[in-house]
């Protein structure tokens, strides 16, 4: 793997480079400048010696295995919980000093960053690094203490200011640099604080926070029956329009509520909605050097680690066509394969798919650039020979109407000339079939689809990726109303609760409907939602241990919210359990790994990235890959690294 030749080879040079300093003198003990390259970003300026680790000088920092894992933590975790974890090592390989004394870091950053980052320490066996015991080397906070990481946030907070005159709803059509982003997006928060939070839902492989703005009557919490929606822009980093119309909507929702808009006042009172501008900040750097209208078409595409955002999901489509094949075996909320793994799998993938395992999400859209459609699953072709094959899920309908929702009041989209920019999908009415474009495999929208209850569309907003700055209030124009649009269609169908005979919520029942084989299970709180066509359809809820419930439901073609459609479960009796026949998972290769259902279709709790699931097991029992490379850290292998 060239990644971890690469690290290797880092690995190798730093050790090299320890012994050759290993033998420096060591200076008094001073305040003195700081002059770590690792540390080069801390909050701080000044350090002092001796060091708690007792290194009394900057080449003893240098020469020691902990600062050694410290250069190289970036690529160990591929890109998780970076920087962070390096700047709080630093905190203690290199203390902040001010009137001649050291101050000690505050202890619960170290107890929030060690929950958050264990299980990447854990995916390659790694133990918890000694210098980062958060009662030894860190203080309390009745103490006097400091936040090591204040600098990684403090910078992303300071208010910018709007130009003397300008009312606070002014939107800004002007590309956004990331902490232009980050500072809008908080702005937009505080300005509509009864309505609207940001949070993080991870870092990029640079350390850049995948920050997300929520819109919603209670923000910060799931409500009963109200539906979760997402918008994902900038998966690609040289296609950057998805990122502005985001940061806009945002704006745009916030003002028009403070404003007394009625529609958007019931759309955020009545949804929760999510939106992502960035996806890929790193690759958009990339392209944001090169400026817009430039002519290279992959420059910033991919992640820092070079890979395709959009083709680094887990490949679930190829499962489902083989479980397809077979009566009565369930194709939906299909498992993590344990191999996905072992491949490189980017800390931005694994955010997205953190988030949608801590969230219930029903309906989702991918903005995209480099045409002008809309496409939806499948992705990848049934026949993997077929670069282009007609390629539908069970739900063909409903992703037809729900791309439709956003092409059909779309200006360009709908206009008849058949030499503009996406012309050639005119006669499709500007919506197509993924796989019947272009096939490709490890795509995020099939991966929605396949193994969580979400419904995702891809929307390609125009030719250019990354348009001039003066197209942008153009380009707004002609997406508000179709992502408004878009988002109020996340009430179609039918939603309820699954109870049993006593009120208790039934967490993980399905739902299904006849017809369609796609189920979606419940939440935690037994509510549902089920995105369904007009007309008549018989709905079926089920779960282990109870008898399933049928009921027929009619959906009127002008029903725009979605019915109500509650189940009462009855215990089964004493006798042998029985069980729907779509429960079970058979053929070759079953299991149940975390994410999906056991062999008997009971769902389990998901695990992302589970224990030791990242790399290959060792066949000889033997020591992690890494530990060659730092036991030659002669006279002292970090044997603390080991875990036993």
């Amino acid at each position: 793997m060239p990644a971890r030749a690469l690290l290797l080879l880092l690995l190798a040079a730093l050790a090299a480079a320890a012994r050759g300093c290993a033998l420096a003198r060591d200076p008094a003990a001073s305040c003195v400048g700081l002059q770590l390259r690792t540390c080069s970003d801390a909050a701080y300026n000044h350090t002092t010696f001796p060091t708690p680790l007792e290194h009394r000088s900057r080449e003893a920092v240098e020469a020691s295995s902990e600062y050694i894992l410290l250069s190289v933590l970036h690529h160990l975790l591929e890109g998780q919980c970076n920087p962070d974890l390096r700047l709080l090592g630093c905190a203690v390989l290199a203390p902040r000093c001010e009137g001649g004394r050291a101050l000690r870091p505050c202890r619960h950053v170290c107890e929030s960053l060690r929950e958050a980052c264990q299980p990447a320490f854990d995916a390659i066996d790694m133990a918890w690094p000694y210098f980062l015991d958060c009662h030894r080397y860190f203080a309390h906070e009745e103490e006097v203490c400091y936040d090591p990481l204040e600098k990684l946030r403090g910078g992303l907070e300071a208010e910018e200011a709007l130009p003397s005159g300008l009312p606070p709803t002014f939107i800004r059509f002007t590309h956004h640099s990331y902490t232009q982003m980050v500072r809008v997006l908080k702005r937009t928060a505080a300005r509509c604080a009864h309505v609207a939070k940001t949070y993080s839902i991870g870092r990029s492989f640079d350390g850049k926070e995948l920050l997300v703005i929520e819109f919603s009557g209670r923000p910060g919490q799931h409500e009963l029956m109200e539906p979760e929606v997402k918008l994902i822009g900038n998966i690609h980093g040289n296609e950057v329009a998805g990122r502005e119309m985001l940061i806009y909507l945002a704006q745009y929702l916030c003002s028009e509520y403070l404003l007394g808009n009625t529609r958007i006042q019931r759309l955020v009172n009545t949804t929760r909605i999510h939106l992502l501008p960035s996806m890929n900040p790193d690759g958009y750097e990339v392209a944001a050097a090169e400026g817009a209208s430039y002519n290279g078409w992959t420059s910033g595409r991919q992640n820092a680690q070079n890979l395709d955002l959009n083709r680094n999901f887990p490949d679930l489509t190829s499962e489902y066509y083989r479980l397809a094949e077979t009566r009565g075996v369930r194709s939906d909320h299909i498992p993590i394969p344990q191999h996905y793994w072992w491949g490189k799998v980017a800390p931005e993938t694994k955010a997205i798919m953190k988030w949608m395992r801590t969230i219930p999400f029903v309906l989702s859209a991918s903005l995209h650039g480099g045409d002008l459609v809309v496409s939806y699953p499948f992705d990848f072709s049934k026949h993997p020979q077929e670069e282009k094959m007609f390629s539908p899920t069970p739900d063909e309908k409903m992703f037809k109407l729900l791309s439709r929702a956003y092409a059909d009041v779309h200006p360009m989209m709908m206009d008849k000339s058949e030499h503009r920019c996406g012309g050639n999908f005119l006669k499709r009415g500007s919506i197509i079939n993924g796989a019947d474009w272009y096939s490709f495999t490890g795509g995020m929208s099939d991966f929605n689809y396949l193994h969580t209850n979400c419904f995702e569309i891809t929307v390609e907003l125009g030719c250019v990726k990354f348009p001039a700055e003066e197209a942008l209030y153009t380009i707004w124009q002609h997406n508000k109303e179709p992502l408004l649009n878009f988002m109020e269609m996340v009430h179609r169908g039918i939603k309820g609760v699954v109870t049993d005979k006593f009120g208790k919520p039934v967490k993980n029942a399905r739902i299904s409907v006849k017809g369609i084989r796609h189920d979606i299970t419940t939440a935690p709180d037994g509510d549902y939602w089920r995105l369904l066509p007009a007309g008549s359809h018989i709905v079926i809820a089920q779960a282990p241990g109870y008898s399933k419930v049928i009921k027929k439901v009619t959906i009127p073609a002008r029903m725009k919210r979605a019915g109500r459609v509650d189940f009462i479960l009855q215990p089964l009796g004493m006798g042998p359990k029985k069980f729907f026949p779509g429960l079970r998972r058979t053929g070759p290769g079953t299991h149940a790994p975390p994410g999906g259902a056991s062999p008997r279709g009971a769902p389990t709790e998901p695990d992302l990235d589970p224990l030791g699931a990242r790399r290959p097991p060792s066949a000889s029992g033997s020591k992690p890959w890494w530990w060659s490379y730092f036991s030659s850290l002669s006279p002292h292998r970090p044997r603390w690294l080991l875990r036993y």
